[in-house]
């Protein structure tokens, strides 16, 4: 387990939580430096003033607001962590919300939260047991990396997990994405569905980064003095779609054959129902 990035305590009402901080994800991409092609010398980023060229050491760099081009309001790092911020040491619990009424895009970072000593796991266990038995999670606001933040308190398996969140400022409105609304046959809707059902799946085990494992490959055999190896055929481009309910039943026959199941496919009843557009015609 990794080592504590933040600690502090979850205040939830007069209980107080003593808890740390742990990462909850990993990441295994692999990375690139980049060089000089042609000495193979490492190419680096240096912090440099734009007005006199000079590099410049960390502790000569601050922080500061840009009202305008020439016009800069200096923040100091005492200043900030002087902000009065009830969150600053604290998760401070402000609502507990239905578990599926949360928008999974406002979801990003997920952390590991861990009882801190003896007197911290009775009240752990116990918001933890509360929040499953409600079958609610728990919003909350918090601090850090120099910002408040809002946050959800969740359960995996008998730990507490706080994920962070997007403020409602943050996410951008989707009405004008969603496209115009157009009829749509209700034997495509059913023949989608028998697709969905084709390719469930009870969990996430086994999907892998394909892409990685190839990465990986390349570079294992070039250190080897060895050709990467041989690139795959590339998929047919995609063309105009004309008829989508031969390409449902295509999709099912394979996802079928791909898992060796029988790639029949049942056949419609030949009768098309037009699905109905929402709203109704004013009387005259």
């Amino acid at each position: 387990m990794p080592a504590a990035i933040w600690s502090g305590a979850i205040s939830f009402g007069l209980v107080t939580i003593p808890i740390k901080v742990v990462t909850a994800t990993q990441s295994h991409a692999v990375s690139f430096h980049q060089y000089h092609l042609a000495d193979q010398g490492r190419v680096r980023y240096r912090k440099t003033c734009e007005l006199d060229g000079q590099e410049l050491p960390d502790d000569q760099i601050g922080k500061a607001y840009e009202l305008s081009k020439d016009q800069l309001i200096p923040v100091t790092d005492q200043e900030l962590a002087d902000l009065p911020l009830p969150t600053a040491k604290a998760i401070e619990i402000v609502a507990f919300v239905p578990a599926d009424s949360i928008d999974p895009i406002r979801l990003s970072d997920s952390y590991y939260l861990e009882a801190s000593g003896p007197v911290a796991a009775k009240p752990y266990i116990l918001l933890r047991e509360a929040l499953k038995r409600s079958e609610r999670v728990a919003v909350a606001k918090f601090a850090l990396r120099g910002r408040e933040r809002l946050g959800l308190l969740s359960i995996k398996e008998d730990a507490l997990v706080l994920h962070n969140m997007k403020w409602d400022d943050e996410i951008r409105d989707s009405a004008e994405l969603a496209p115009r609304e157009t009829a749509v046959d209700e034997d495509e809707i059913a023949q989608a569905m028998q697709l969905m059902d084709t390719m469930a799946a009870e969990d996430l085990t086994g999907f892998r980064d394909e892409y990685r494992d190839a990465l990986e490959e390349v570079i294992a055999a070039k250190q080897e003095g060895h050709e990467p190896p041989a690139p795959a055929p590339s998929a047919p481009a995609a063309g105009r779609v004309v008829d989508l309910m031969a390409a449902l039943e295509e999709s099912v026959r394979t996802a079928r054959e791909s898992r060796g199941e029988d790639a029949t496919v049942h056949e419609m009843p030949a009768k098309k129902i037009t699905a109905k557009k929402t709203g109704r015609r004013k009387r005259a």
